[in-house]
């Protein structure tokens, strides 16, 4: 296991993304958790708080191939997917391929487009794979998803059903900076309404598929122990009893949590799982998976005051 290539390639991570980007260290981390456990990520904030630019940075910094869709009312599946178009010059179906055949996918605004549009991801989520006109086309396995979420209570928003909130490792919140944070974005950004250029920010790629590859590869090899295990299985089947929570975490979402808690042991340079690893991810991972009960949500309990008192409830093995 070589533990510290994995610690590095975080390191060099930071580094490059914050040439571009100021603060957002958690969300760093949790994309690249989520890379290495091949899994998704919702990203929910306010527009203008800077997650498109942080997914360009993500992909451009481990040599990613990108695509962006601009999910509208009008959006169709076939605007995501492809689709078979008949060349009459050979009498032949040629497929033309959608922005979903990439490395990682910039679901921008997803929940501005209505359910059915939504559901063109779900298979490519789950399986990497894409069914157009009962053939199946493979996305490979640096497929990636990065969807960005604006707030519901915004006008022209469709909330996502929870089979698709639940193909997401983890939904990261996004919020406004600290005063001067926000400073130093007005001061590095504040010379152009547009998109940034990267490359004239000195940003370069320090890693590509292969070493990704590897990275997961020692990820997958850390251990975690019965008792950390069994801490698992406690805190999201707490989530089925907790009072404040109508409906509970899965056992899928005890799985991912496992498998991402595996990830962040690695990043931090250690090949086994302690409790603090799995403290710092069930928000994370679970808030988008549990539903308030009707009570929690008039006393304006939210999700990650729902699972702190599961996890405070849950005694931590030592």
């Amino acid at each position: 296991m070589d533990l510290e290539a994995v610690r590095d390639l975080r390191n060099r991570l930071h580094e490059q993304i914050h040439r571009v980007v100021v603060g957002q260290n958690k969300a760093v981390d949790l994309m690249l958790l989520a890379l290495l456990c091949r899994g998704h990520v919702l990203v929910h904030g306010m527009p203008g708080t800077a997650k498109t630019l942080l997914a360009r940075c993500f992909a451009s910094s481990l040599s990613l191939k990108f695509q962006r869709i601009q999910f509208t009312p009008d959006l169709m599946p076939g605007d995501v997917l492809g689709t078979n178009l008949f060349d009459f010059r050979t009498n032949e179906f040629t497929l033309t391929r959608g922005p979903i055949f990439t490395e990682l996918l910039l679901a921008d605004e997803i929940n501005r487009t209505p359910p059915k549009t939504q559901s063109a991801l779900l298979q490519a989520m789950q399986e990497r794979l894409v069914t157009i006109d009962g053939t199946t086309h493979d996305l490979g396995t640096g497929f990636m998803v990065i969807a960005t979420l604006n707030p519901l209570e915004q006008e022209g928003t469709y909330p996502l059903p929870e089979a698709q909130l639940d193909r997401f490792l983890f939904r990261i919140n996004i919020r406004y900076p600290p005063r001067e944070q926000e400073r130093e974005i007005v001061e590095r950004h504040g010379f152009s309404t547009g998109m940034p250029d990267l490359a004239s920010f000195g940003m370069e790629p320090i890693a590509d598929l292969d070493a990704i590859e590897a990275c997961r590869r020692v990820a997958h090899e850390v251990r975690v122990a019965p008792e950390v295990l069994d801490y698992i299985v406690d805190i999201v089947r707490g989530t089925r009893e907790q009072p404040t929570l109508h409906c509970g975490a899965s056992p899928r979402a005890a799985g991912m949590l496992a498998s991402a808690a595996r990830s962040l042991a690695a990043i931090q340079g250690r090949d086994f799982v302690i409790p603090d690893d799995v403290k710092s991810l069930t928000g994370p991972t679970l808030a988008h998976r549990v539903v308030l009960s009707p009570s929690a949500e008039i006393e304006g309990v939210d999700e990650h005051a729902a699972l702190r008192q599961v996890v405070e409830s849950v005694p931590a093995p030592r």
